[in-house]
């Protein structure tokens, strides 16, 4: 991207940037993003510009593909829960926290076994992570190329649910079980409500199963949850 006087912009942090200076750069438009990572520059953008503007940082512009968009959000937000996941490890341990729970009515299954199986917590947590992703950068399923990828295979868009489905619970499980730090976390980045909204709005995930309070009409139904 270029400035009005000529001048290029490197979108970069140069050694010795200040953390209050980080990618305190001009924003610039998708369609003028020449990057293999374009939507998920973009998607970034949007959310340091601010995360509490969940409403925009989801509008989908025109001419995106779907399917693409949803999956550079996911991207993102499994990202981000690494961060939810490093402040669990203060008192979220295998001794504290022995099996994934949310409600003392949900036990949840963990994926990562052979056979689902307990987990605690925070080893559910980190499974749940590395599973989507090892499963987003997946070739088989998302091919990636030199070029910005532009379209995603139905096929391959449908496991997008289940992913949603198992990383929910890490929301689930800091809410129930430690309060300040989902607070403390939710205050700053606006994680949980973003993903909230954006399964519900791209049904990929059932209003039963979104147990934390936020905008959600309804709790989940009790029982043990396979991955």
């Amino acid at each position: 991207m270029k400035m009005a006087d000529g001048s290029t912009i490197l979108r970069r942090n140069r050694p010795g940037t200040k953390s209050k200076d980080f990618c305190r750069w001009p924003d610039e438009p998708l369609e003028e993003m020449d990057s293999t990572l374009a939507v998920q520059q973009y998607i970034q953008q949007l959310i340091k510009r601010d995360p509490s503007n969940v409403e925009l940082i989801l509008t989908m512009p025109e001419a995106q593909d779907e399917g693409v968009w949803k999956y550079e959000h996911l991207r993102q937000f499994c990202m981000e829960l690494n961060g939810l996941a490093v402040r669990l490890q203060k008192e979220c341990s295998p001794s504290t926290c022995t099996q994934m729970t949310a409600t003392d009515q949900w036990i949840f299954l963990c994926a990562a076994h052979k056979t689902p199986k307990e987990c605690p917590a925070i080893d559910y947590t980190r499974h749940t992570l590395d599973g989507a992703a090892c499963l987003l950068n997946s070739n088989k399923y998302f091919p990636s190329s030199v070029s910005p990828r532009v379209s995603i295979k139905e096929s391959s868009v449908t496991k997008l649910g289940s992913v949603c489905r198992r990383v929910y619970r890490i929301f689930s499980h800091a809410y129930f079980h430690h309060r300040r730090i989902f607070d403390e976390f939710e205050a700053e980045t606006y994680l949980c409500h973003r993903f909230t909204h954006f399964v519900t709005k791209y049904n990929l995930m059932s209003k039963e199963n979104l147990i934390v309070p936020i905008n959600v009409g309804e709790n989940a139904a009790s029982g043990e949850s396979e991955a």
